[in-house]
């Protein structure tokens, strides 16, 4: 049977019986999707003022369904390449399980959805931007730069940056300089995060034809950058310390986790041949994952428990 034939009766089957919860649930990528929720909780927690914790809870659903629909979406954009790739080959849609259609219908639904409950729960700027988020996401990454630039993650990177900032604003009503640098940490760490990724998942976007940096500039050039954007990173992961948000405490561990990612990065930097080089590059892209959920969780541990482990006021002199 030609491959054609083959995504025919697929798309027939996916549109006849439909897939299973399962399936749903794996369009809404969940293991994003646990990141966004757990930085918009951060900065929900971390934010100056009170909100009824139903409210709290609402607000933080809302933003993982907004995340979820996201992911729906870019699945049902992304369908004809993403069969094609064997990092995505598997989810729902190439397999035959969901169609397009199904797929899009859900994340239209979910984004009103969450965009409305949002702006009920807490207040309309926090849903604006909500909204914003998805738009970009879809619109400006997925449809556009993803394809058509080297620098798609760079600005891309930015759909993926707001949760805190939404978090904080659910709570507080405005933006504030605390809320853009926790925005501008997962910003800075989106680059050397996902390049890393596509170091070693190089031959999947060539075959597809997505210019990741790899790709249009070469393996040796994304090392380079990676290296420059962790320091960068790096930087920027002690700010907090500088303006009250973070403590004594959040200031030495994101020297420690920074330092750890800045070995990884110079590793990669440096070994540039073969399965080791590969090897690396895997490594830094699952540390990067832990690093920022260290950085965060330091963060709300010292707002939480206050008593036990963050010294209040405190703040290192410029």
């Amino acid at each position: 049977m030609s491959e054609l034939s083959i995504a025919y009766q697929q798309e027939e089957d996916a549109q006849t019986f439909g897939g299973d919860v399962q399936d749903y649930v794996q369009l809404l990528k969940p293991r994003v999707m646990s990141l966004v929720v757990f930085t918009s909780f951060v900065g929900l927690m971390v934010a100056p003022g009170d909100i009824h914790p139903f409210l709290g809870l609402v607000a933080i659903l809302s933003i993982a369904i907004g995340a979820g629909a996201s992911g729906a979406l870019n699945m049902w954009y992304d369908a004809d390449i993403d069969g094609k790739m064997q990092r995505t080959a598997a989810r729902p849609i190439p397999r035959g399980l969901v169609s397009k259609n199904e797929a899009l219908a859900l994340g239209v639904v979910l984004s009103v959805f969450s965009i409305i409950v949002l702006g009920l729960a807490t207040n309309w700027l926090a849903s604006a931007l909500l909204a914003g988020t998805i738009g970009f996401y879809i619109f400006i990454y997925t449809m556009w730069l993803k394809r058509s630039t080297p620098q798609n993650i760079v600005i891309g990177g930015a759909a993926g940056s707001f949760p805190p900032m939404i978090g904080w604003v659910a709570v507080t009503g405005s933006i504030s300089l605390e809320s853009v640098v926790l925005f501008l940490i997962i910003f800075m760490w989106t680059p050397p995060h996902f390049w890393a990724l596509a170091l070693y998942r190089c031959r999947d976007y060539e075959r597809v034809g997505v210019p990741m940096l790899p790709v249009v500039k070469g393996p040796d050039a994304t090392r380079s950058q990676i290296l420059i954007y962790s320091f960068i990173l790096f930087a920027v992961s002690l700010t907090p310390a500088f303006i009250g948000l973070g403590g004594l405490i959040y200031l030495t561990f994101s020297v420690m986790a920074g330092i750890v990612f800045l070995y990884l990065a110079l590793q990669v930097y440096r070994v540039r041949v073969g399965n080791i080089a590969d090897a690396i590059a895997k490594k830094l892209f699952l540390y990067s994952i832990f690093y920022l959920f260290f950085l965060f969780s330091v963060l709300l541990i010292e707002h939480v428990v206050p008593g036990a482990f963050y010294s209040t006021g405190f703040q290192v002199g410029i």
